[in-house]
């Protein structure tokens, strides 16, 4: 007869939390790519990006971008 009870879970739940973490850094990582090539086609420097990682100046940076005028538009219609 086997006496295995399933012991202590702690180890695989640290493994499952180590793998969303690693899933997660991936996703943000993948987000400001986006958002590094974005601001850069629309005439911004790629650095802005990273002001996309602070809570609350995030949402800032975006109602900016979204209202600014682009030095790219303002290019094409030259």
């Amino acid at each position: 007869m086997n006496d295995y009870s399933g012991g202590d879970p702690t180890a695989a739940m640290a493994g499952m939390m180590g793998a969303m973490g690693l899933v997660w850094l991936a996703v943000v990582v993948f987000f400001i790519f986006l958002y590094w090539k974005i601001f850069s086609k629309a005439g911004f420097s790629g650095w802005l990006s990273l002001l996309l990682l602070v809570p609350l100046v995030n949402f800032i940076v975006i109602i900016w971008f979204a209202f600014a005028d682009w030095p790219a538009l303002k290019k094409a219609q030259t």
